[in-house]
């Protein structure tokens, strides 16, 4: 993901967010709406997450130390974790609490035309920034759906943003729907009921978010397709037989750790085996530039050695396939 896009995304969130938030507060200063009451900490919880997420983006950025020599990268995925935490703490159980308190002691909403003005203001601001988080993704989705976009994007930005603005959008309806209801009926449970399915909605996306970073936390590494044709750019070289194994994970969103074990030819020399490592490298770099790190163990493997002549008196034995060349 560009780092361009991505940024653009939060920021856009982030303005969205904060300007909600406010509104949302002076409406529930007027109403009493518990819903009201609920979607303002969500949008102030959402204007942290995206503080958080720029926080993360600024912090992978580190040079390398010796403490942490494959970098900082991973503080992304961190600090993705820990938005879907604040989104589940404080948005879903607080909004869960506050519905369940509203219903077990109902109260008339005050003023409803500020809750309704705000409501529908908010959703204009919330379907600005969701259209940017989808302008952006669209640039690299490359044809797959939304949930596998989700599920397969390595860099953790856009895919929260995305969750992040469909729950915001979804719970403005429910917070609408309850107000209205409320209103309409004179009974004030439906506004908890409303603030009830905020709570639900929001704890259904923290768990999604939560598993999806957890697994980038973690280590992931390519797809099965992805390591197809990287074992494949390995094996067009010369001096390279075939791949004995291959290893692969991300250390951050744009850095892509490939380990991998290859067979070269028992009759080769040392500065053949060599210039087929550059040149493998080389290959794999082209097809994959997030490929920072490559690090490839020359060795014989068994079905090669078992067809190599044998040595003849006085000459070195060949290494096995457990031995570097």
């Amino acid at each position: 993901m560009s780092a361009e896009g991505g940024t653009k995304a939060i920021i856009a969130a982030l303005a969205a967010n904060l300007g909600i938030a406010a509104s949302k507060m002076v409406a529930f200063a007027f109403t009493g709406s518990s819903s009201m009451l609920a979607e303002s900490i969500h949008s102030v919880a959402d204007s942290g997450n995206q503080g958080l997420l720029l926080l993360g983006r600024k912090r992978s950025e580190r040079d390398r130390t010796p403490e942490h020599p494959f970098g900082y990268g991973r503080e992304r995925y961190f600090y993705a974790f820990v938005v879907a935490v604040v989104l589940f703490t404080v948005g879903s159980a607080f909004s869960l609490y506050e519905g369940y308190h509203k219903i077990l002691h109902p109260a008339d909403v005050e003023s409803p035309i500020w809750a309704f003005a705000v409501l529908i203001i908010a959703i204009g601001m919330e379907g600005f920034s969701f259209r940017t988080a989808i302008k952006e993704s669209n640039q690299l989705r490359a044809g797959t759906s939304w949930w596998a976009f989700i599920r397969r994007a390595k860099a953790p930005e856009l895919p929260v943003v995305l969750l992040e603005d469909a729950a915001a959008l979804i719970g403005l309806v429910l917070a609408l729907f309850g107000v209205s209801m409320a209103v309409a009926t004179g009974d004030g449970r439906w506004d908890g009921i409303g603030t009830v399915g905020i709570g639900v909605l929001l704890g259904l996306v923290a768990t999604v978010l939560a598993i999806e970073t957890k697994s980038l936390l973690i280590g992931e590494g390519v797809d099965a397709d992805q390591e197809k044709r990287i074992i494949d750019a390995l094996e067009s070289v010369e001096q390279v037989d075939h791949v004995i194994h291959m290893r692969t994970e991300y250390l951050g969103p744009e850095e892509l750790l490939i380990a991998a074990k290859i067979a070269v030819y028992h009759d080769d020399t040392a500065a053949e085996v060599a210039r087929g490592i550059d040149a493998a490298e080389a290959k794999v770099r082209a097809l994959v530039p997030e490929a920072g790190m490559i690090y490839l163990e020359p060795a014989l493997d068994e079905a090669d050695r078992r067809h190599a002549p044998a040595p003849g008196p006085g000459e070195p034995v060949e290494k096995g396939a457990g031995e570097s060349v």
